[in-house]
C-alpha cells in the first residue's frame, strides 16, 4: 500500500548493559541520522491520526475501560517502587511496576474504601492500569515515570495551578500503601513491594476517541485503548501502524517480538509494501525508507548506536 507507515516504539532502556538485538541491528543498518523527539506519543499518534490532537493518556484509557465519563478530570496512577538515598529519593530503572489484575482489583477496592469522601477514586483499566479520576478540572503537569528514572524525584513533582492536592494524593497514597495487604503479598512472593502511585498523564474527560486509521499493538494506556493486534496486518492492508514493544531489546521474550514483528516489517520494505518505519527509544527517533536497502555497503552495529544512545542516556 503506497504510503503506509509504522511506528515503533522500544520500551524503556534504560538499564545497562544494554543487550543485543540482532534483527533490531540489521533493520536499523538503513535508518537515518538519529534526530530528537520530544513527544513520542504525538509523533506516533499523527502516523494513524493525521492531525488530530492526542487525547490525554488518562482520558484515553478511561474511555476505554469504562465507556463513559466517571469524573471530569483524569490521570494514570503508576504503581512505582522509589529508592531513598541519602540527599534524595529515586525511581531506578527497575522501579515502574506491574500489576496483576488481582491486585490492580484490590487496590482500587481499598482506595475508594479508604478515600471514599475525598473527591477522587481508583479505577482498573486495561491491562491492570490504575487510573485516578477527580471529582473536578485540574490544571497542572506532570512528568510519566519512564522519564522520571534515574532522577531525583522530587524535581519531578506536579506543576501548575492545581498541584497541590494532587501532591497531597500522592503523599497520602504513599501512607496508605506503606504496609498494605497486596504488599505484604508481593514481598512474601519476592516482588518489589509498591511505594507509591506516580499520578501523570492527566486531562479532562473525553466523550469519545479521536478517529485513526490502523493497527495498534501493546500495552501502552493511550494505544491501547485503539487495540492490541496480535501481529502485523497482510502486506495488502498494511497501511499504518503503532508498535509500542513491552520489553525492551534483548529481553527473555524479545524474539517473539522480532518474529512476529521486526522480520515481517524489514519484508513489507523490501517489498514496498510500507513506505516508512519510524522507530524511537526515549528521546531518539530514526527513520526507514522503502529503498533504503539500497545502501548495501552498509554494515550492521548495536541498535543502541543506530539510535544514537552513546552518551549519558540513562
Amino acid at each position: 500500500m503506497s504510503g503506509a507507515s509504522v511506528y515503533v516504539r522500544l520500551a524503556n532502556c534504560g538499564m545497562r548493559p544494554w543487550a543485543s538485538a540482532p534483527a533490531l541491528d540489521r533493520l536499523l543498518m538503513h535508518a537515518s541520522a538519529p534526530a530528537t523527539s520530544t513527544d513520542w506519543r504525538r509523533d506516533a499518534f499523527g502516523v494513524i491520526a493525521g492531525a488530530a490532537a492526542v487525547p490525554p493518556v488518562a482520558a484515553a484509557a478511561l474511555l476505554a475501560a469504562d465507556g463513559g465519563a466517571l469524573g471530569p478530570w483524569v490521570c494514570m496512577a503508576s504503581p512505582v517502587h522509589l529508592v531513598a538515598g541519602m540527599s534524595n529519593v529515586t525511581l531506578d530503572p527497575g522501579g515502574v511496576l506491574t500489576l496483576d489484575d488481582g491486585e490492580a482489583a484490590a487496590l482500587a477496592t481499598d482506595f475508594n474504601r479508604v478515600f471514599a469522601d475525598a473527591g477522587v477514586q481508583l479505577v482498573v483499566g486495561r491491562a491492570a492500569v490504575l487510573l485516578c479520576v477527580f471529582d473536578r478540572v485540574l490544571r497542572v503537569s506532570t512528568h510519566e515515570p519512564a522519564d522520571v528514572v534515574g532522577r531525583d524525584v522530587f524535581e519531578c513533582q506536579p506543576l501548575g495551578a492545581d498541584a497541590s492536592p494532587l501532591r497531597r494524593v500522592m503523599s497520602e497514597m504513599e501512607l496508605w500503601l506503606f504496609e498494605h495487604a497486596v504488599n505484604r503479598a508481593r514481598a512474601a512472593r519476592g516482588r518489589a513491594v509498591i511505594t507509591g502511585l506516580w499520578l501523570w498523564g492527566g486531562g479532562e474527560a473525553l466523550p469519545a476517541l479521536p478517529e485513526v486509521q490502523g493497527f495498534t499493538s501493546g500495552t501502552d494506556p493511550l494505544f491501547a485503548a485503539y487495540g492490541n493486534a496480535a501481529e502485523l496486518p497482510g502486506s495488502a492492508a498494511l497501511g499504518a501502524g503503532v508498535l509500542v514493544c513491552d520489553v525492551p531489546p534483548g529481553a527473555a521474550t524479545w524474539g517473539e517480538i522480532e518474529q512476529r514483528w521486526l522480520t515481517p516489517l524489514s519484508l513489507a520494505l523490501g517489498s514496498g509494501a510500507l513506505e516508512r518505519l519510524t522507530v524511537s527509544v526515549q528521546q531518539r527517533l530514526v527513520h526507514v525508507e522503502r529503498g533504503s536497502t539500497w545502501r548495501f555497503w552498509r554494515r550492521p552495529k548495536p541498535w543502541w548506536q543506530s539510535l544514537g544512545l552513546t552518551g549519558d542516556e540513562s
